[in-house]
Parts: structure tokens; C-alpha cells; sequence
């Protein structure tokens, strides 16, 4: 393929995502991810991932896109803005904004399989499989290295331009195309996402103790939330955002324009003590197309139970 052919496909490419709504594109060579292979290596081996022993599994398709998806060459890293237009924040009970419309995991992959039809119909026959959360990828580190953003101390992807409240999506693609550069990290000294966790949960410059992570407590994590962290949870019934909120590079976050992601009109009305007697058919019906099902009627209701004074 020749570079001219090569330029004309990256820019079909960052204008169709465009086209299909994304905030951001950036590319990447599919290749191993060798340094980002060795910090997984050592944060699972210290038991940072705690539960999820899932990610234990497919450790060579997680850092090597090549054998995850065969005859791959480019990864297109794609960000969706899920910063809501009113915050519940300031509620008894919180739950993670990402989780406060429709379900992201089918929203996004409906919007990959249209931007792959489109990528199909511009240039041509090419094979690739589209990602949401939903794989052994690196998301992260995939959007670092194509250049939309930086990890930072959080652990967290930020945008110099609208700070972190995104989902990050991937297209494997057996297309050659040409890779944008990593930018620069731009945390510098500040401190803020480190000093506001209320469970000390980021032990280190971008790495995390799941263990004691709120958003693994209240969502990933089965059994019951230990003692030790009852009085930490500060009303957070449903991931967590502390780490997120206090970044001062999200203050340059805007409201998303996606109409599934608005918040369901009846989780507004949700007073108190509707909270905490909420039954399991309230839950069906308020939570129904929201990521919130993940963690279950019970577990939610325990979340509940647990920051209920």
C-alpha cells in the first residue's frame, strides 16, 4: 500500500469517526505493548486486581492486539463524552455518572458497527472487530499511545481539552494506517485525585489497589463490602467519580449531547427513603437499560444499606 494511500484511509477514518458522533480518534500500530505488558505483570502478581480474577486470563491477548485479532495492523481508540448535564452528586445516595443513562456498552458497540460499515463502504473490504469494554484490551493504554489523551495519577485517560469523563472504544482493523504520537502527561505535581480518595485506594503515581477502590467495592466485588470501609464510602452506592471530580483538568468537561445517556426521569424523583426501601421491581424498572444491573438488585441494595445512617 503505498503512503498516499495509506494518508487518504487515516483521514477517511478520523472523519467518519466524526461522522458516527465520537469526540475523539487517535491511531495506533498494532503491536505488543511491551512496557505496559510489564506494569500489568507486577500490579496483578501484587493482587491490586483483587476479585476479578478474570483478568488474569488472556494475558498475551491483552498486551499483543496481533493475537487477539489475526492479521491486525492498525488500533483505532475512540472517546465518547458521558459527562451528564445535571449531577446527583449532591444526593444521599450517588452513583457513578457514566451509569445514569442507558447502558454504554450497547450504545457505543451500535455506533462501532455502524463507523465499521461506514470504514467498509469508503474503502473497501477490511476485517476488524470493534471493542467497548467488553475484551481483554488495553483501552487505556491504546488511547495513550494513539495521542487523545494521558494516564494519569488516577489511573485515569485525561484530555488536555475536556478532561476524563469519557468511554473509550477500539476498532482492531487489518488496515494500515498511520499512527498519531503520544502526547506529554500533564499532571505534574498535583495531588488532588490521590489526597481525595476517602479509601487511599491509589497507592502510587498511576497505580491502583482494586481492593480498596470504591467503584471495585460497590460494583465488582460479590460479597459483602468489609466493615473496615463502611465509614469511607461517603454516599457512593454505585462506582465512584471523587477521583474524577476533583481533577482540575475536568473542569473543562462539557455536557454530552447523547440523548440515551440522559438520566431517567424517574431515578430524579428518587427521594431518601425510597432509597434505601427500594424493592426489587422500583429497581427493574428505574435501572432497566442502565450499566447499573451489573452489580445486581442485592448487591445494590447492600451498597445502600451500607452508607444508610
Amino acid at each position: 500500500m503505498t503512503n498516499t494511500v495509506t494518508l487518504k484511509n487515516t483521514q477517511i477514518i478520523h472523519d467518519l469517526a466524526k461522522q458516527c458522533g465520537f469526540d475523539f480518534c487517535g491511531i495506533s500500530k498494532a503491536e505488543e505493548l511491551t512496557s505496559d505488558a510489564k506494569h500489568l505483570d507486577r500490579w496483578l502478581n501484587k493482587g491490586y486486581h483483587g476479585k476479578m480474577k478474570w483478568m488474569e486470563n488472556h494475558f498475551d491477548k491483552r498486551v499483543d492486539p496481533t493475537k487477539l485479532v489475526p492479521d491486525s495492523k492498525s488500533i483505532i481508540s475512540l472517546l465518547y463524552n458521558y459527562y451528564p448535564e445535571t449531577n446527583f452528586d449532591d444526593q444521599k445516595f450517588k452513583i457513578s455518572k457514566y451509569a445514569y443513562g442507558k447502558d454504554y456498552h450497547f450504545v457505543i458497540k451500535d455506533k462501532l458497527k455502524e463507523f465499521m460499515n461506514l470504514i467498509q463502504n469508503r474503502i473497501g473490504q477490511v476485517s476488524g472487530r470493534v471493542f467497548v469494554d467488553s475484551a481483554p484490551v488495553l483501552d487505556r493504554a491504546w488511547a495513550a499511545k494513539s495521542g487523545l489523551g494521558w494516564i494519569g495519577k488516577n489511573s485515569m485517560l485525561i484530555t488536555k481539552q475536556k478532561g476524563s469523563f469519557y468511554f473509550i472504544a477500539e476498532i482492531i482493523i487489518d488496515l494500515e494506517l498511520t499512527a498519531d504520537k503520544p502526547t506529554s502527561d500533564h499532571c505534574g505535581s498535583c495531588r488532588a485525585c490521590i489526597d481525595a480518595c476517602p479509601t487511599d485506594a491509589i497507592i502510587d503515581n498511576k497505580v491502583i489497589d482494586s481492593n480498596k477502590c470504591i467503584s471495585y467495592l460497590t460494583i465488582e466485588l460479590k460479597e459483602q463490602i468489609p466493615n473496615s470501609f463502611k465509614d469511607q464510602m461517603e454516599g457512593w452506592v454505585f462506582g465512584c467519580d471523587i477521583c474524577q471530580d476533583v481533577c482540575p483538568w475536568n473542569r473543562f468537561s462539557t455536557p454530552n449531547k447523547e440523548e440515551q445517556f440522559k438520566a431517567n426521569p424517574k431515578l430524579k424523583k428518587l427521594h431518601k427513603d425510597e432509597w434505601v426501601e427500594l424493592t426489587e421491581e422500583i429497581f427493574k424498572d428505574v435501572f432497566k437499560k442502565s450499566a447499573l444491573k451489573r452489580a445486581g438488585y442485592m448487591k445494590f441494595s447492600e451498597n445502600i444499606m451500607n452508607n444508610d445512617d
